[in-house]
This record gives C-alpha cells, sequence and structure tokens, in this order.
C-alpha cells in the first residue's frame, strides 16, 4: 500500500538524523527586503558525462533483485508491497508501512514460491524496515546502492515493483524535483525525498527507484495525496537515508534518532557580499524548533525576511560554520556529520552571531512527539 504524501514540513528526519541548519547576522531591522542579486555570468558545471544503461539494461541487471511482499495481520488482512534485496546475508529492503502490525511476511521473487521472512527492525520515522530470508547468496542479487545527494532534477529514472500484483514492473521517468519532505508514517517527516512521474501506484512501495548507472537512488513509497493511482507524482525517500537506517536496524534492530531542530539555507559568496556577511560560507538559521536541542543551546533564528532572484532567506540569525571542527555548509553535510551520533551526543558549535564568532555546545535531543 502507498502512503497519501502530506504538506511540506520544516523539520526532517533523514539518515537517523533530524536535521537542517543556520542562518546570518546583521543590523537589518524589521522591513522586507526585496533585492535583485547582481552576479557575473554563471558557468555552466557538468558532470563526467557517463554511458547511461538503457530501461532493458537496469531491468535485466536489477530486477532478480526485486521482490514482492506480502504482509498478513491477525484478521487475515494482507498487504502486497515491493522490496529488494541489499546484500548476500539476505537482508531486503523495504517501507515500514507494508509490514506494519504484521504476524507473518513473506516474499516471493520471479516463481510462485513464497519464502518466510524476518522481520530485522522497523523505522516508521523514516517509513524504512529490513527483512532477512534464509536463501543461498548465490541465489541472490543486491542491488548497487547509490548517492541520492547526486541526484539532480531532469535525471532519466526507473522504477521496479509490484503494482497491482503485476510482479517486476518496470515504469520509467525522470526525476522531477529534489528536497521535497513528505510525512513518515509515524506523523514525523521525511527529508530530502526524491520526486519522480515515473508511474509509482499500490503495490510499488517499499520498491527501488533506479538512476542511469543502475544504482538504487530512493525507496519508492507515497503518490500524492488523494489520487488512488498514478497521476506523475510520486515520491521515494533517499537512499542515503535508507543506507543509515538499514545499517542501524541490521546492527540493532532499532534506530536511535538524534535531532538538532533547525532549518537551514546555504550562504553563497554573492549572498555574503549583498548583505555584508561575516562568512561566504555556512548555514543559515532560518527557524528554531521550540524546546529541541538548538533552543535549549540558545541558537538564534533568523527575523528579517528577504526575497533574492526568487529565493527567501530569513537574515539577522545565526550562521553555523563548523560542528566539531568539520566546516559545513550544505544541509547534506550536516546531515551527514550528525548521522553517526545519537540523542545524548554533546556537538560542539561554531557559528557566527553579528560579526563575533561563537562556540556553543549542543546535546542532542530525539525528535518531537
Amino acid at each position: 500500500m502507498l502512503r497519501a504524501a502530506a504538506s511540506l514540513g520544516i523539520a526532517a528526519v533523514g539518515g537517523g538524523v533530524s536535521l537542517f541548519g543556520a542562518g546570518v547576522t546583521g543590523h537589518l531591522g524589521t522591513r522586507t527586503i526585496v533585492q535583485e542579486m547582481v552576479t557575473t555570468p554563471a558557468v555552466p558545471v557538468s558532470r563526467t558525462p557517463t554511458r547511461e544503461l538503457t530501461i532493458e539494461q537496469i531491468y535485466r541487471r536489477d530486477a532478480p533483485g526485486v521482490v514482492q511482499i506480502t504482509a498478513t495481520s491477525e484478521q487475515t488482512q494482507q498487504a502486497l508491497g515491493s522490496g529488494f534485496v541489499i546484500d548476500k546475508a539476505g537482508h531486503i529492503v523495504t517501507n515500514e508501512h507494508v509490514i506494519a502490525g504484521a504476524q507473518r511476511v513473506q516474499v516471493r521473487f520471479s516463481g510462485s514460491d513464497q519464502i518466510g521472512a524476518k522481520v530485522v527492525g522497523k523505522d516508521p520515522s523514516t517509513d524504512v524496515a529490513v527483512l532477512q530470508i534464509d536463501a543461498h547468496s548465490r541465489s541472490l542479487t543486491p542491488l548497487p546502492l547509490g548517492n541520492s545527494d547526486a541526484v539532480e532534477v531532469g535525471d532519466s529514472v526507473v522504477a521496479i515493483g509490484n503494482p497491482f500484483s503485476l510482479t517486476r514492473t518496470a515504469t520509467a521517468g525522470i526525476v522531477s524535483a529534489v528536497e521535497r519532505t513528505i510525512d513518515a508514517p509515524n506523523g514525523f517527516s521525511i527529508g530530502h525525498a526524491i520526486q519522480t512521474d515515473a508511474a509509482i501506484n499500490h503495490g510499488n512501495s517499499g520498491g527501488p527507484l533506479i538512476d542511469s548507472d543502475g544504482n538504487v537512488i530512493g525507496v519508492n513509497a507515497q503518490i500524492t495525496a488523494g489520487t488512488a493511482g498514478n497521476v506523475g507524482i510520486g515520491f521515494a525517500i533517499p537512499v542515503n537515508t535508507v543506507k543509515a537506517v538499514a545499517a542501524q536496524l541490521i546492527r540493532s534492530g532499532k534506530v536511535r534518532h538524534a535531532f538538532l531542530g533547525v532549518a537551514a539555507q546555504p550562504v553563497s559568496p554573492s549572498l555574503a557580499r549583498l548583505f555584508n556577511l561575516p562568512v561566504s560560507h555556512g548555514l543559515l538559521l532560518q527557524s528554531v524548533t521550540p524546546r529541541s536541542a538548538a533552543a535549549h543551546a540558545g541558537l538564534r533564528a533568523g527575523s528579517t525576511p528577504v526575497l533574492v532572484q526568487g529565493e527567501s532567506y530569513a537574515l539577522g540569525g545565526d550562521i553555523i560554520v563548523a560542528v566539531d571542527g568539520e566546516a559545513v555548509s550544505t544541509q547534506s553535510q550536516l546531515r551527514e556529520l550528525l548521522t553517526v551520533h545519537q540523542p545524548g551526543d554533546r556537538l560542539a558549535v561554531s557559528l557566527y552571531r553579528g560579526s563575533s564568532r561563537l562556540h556553543v555546545e549542543v546535546t542532542l535531543g530525539r525528535p518531537p512527539g
């Protein structure tokens, strides 16, 4: 079953963490500033050309690792979904909502035989679950996992799954948007989700979204709210989140999410020049979640709204420039630094408040609720 996507939030759970970043400073008053940034012509940046696989090649390579999942509850109700093999030990990734409440879980490859699966662990905060089957390693085809932070709008993608019980169905499309926020089964928010127009329907949940190199970049999870089927708007949980969560589930059977509680946008050199910011890199604090780790540490969000080349910013708050001595200038960098931490861990956060550089100790907490 596919869950319906809901409205966007400001705090996201991703890669075993909840985060966003930090903001900027200056005596700007309370008025709204609308100003166009003057920049030199941008030099086009192109990625290294690669030889894209055809849809047929992707299907032949990856489809053998995709499974159909049947989850049966006490009331003999069945939920059908998808999943895919991630290693030779028989671990399979799927969505948490596919197996939620199940008393028995079975997987099926291309044949008619079903194999009993053990639930290794599940995390409703990221809608990720890991199963394990007892199968010979030579019979398993693990799918290679890519890098969802490198995904760009317009990239070609293929979804493989079992819509309406039609096993191993391939659909193709493009990445329609990145950095979406979708609701998790427990009401938390999942950040950095990938939006695609590849056809995703009921039964596709838990299946892989694959790039043109044949690597998994996301786990298909949702379609847009209020629809019974595909209308060209589907969402996938980013594989970088999945990798971090799956590793914790395999290691301990559960995930402990560290929560910083900030939302941020990156500082650009042009923005720094335009508003005379103290640094040309870092994270502009846009908001601070009440009673979060960031709030308890006294981090301050910006309160002066500005519009620059169609992008909204809140200026006047803190700018985070480093965490535990590691420079941060993007949300991805901050997320990676937080992924290895758990609630209760202490972080040394370096930031600018006005023209002063401060060092603040933050004790990470848990997500709200």
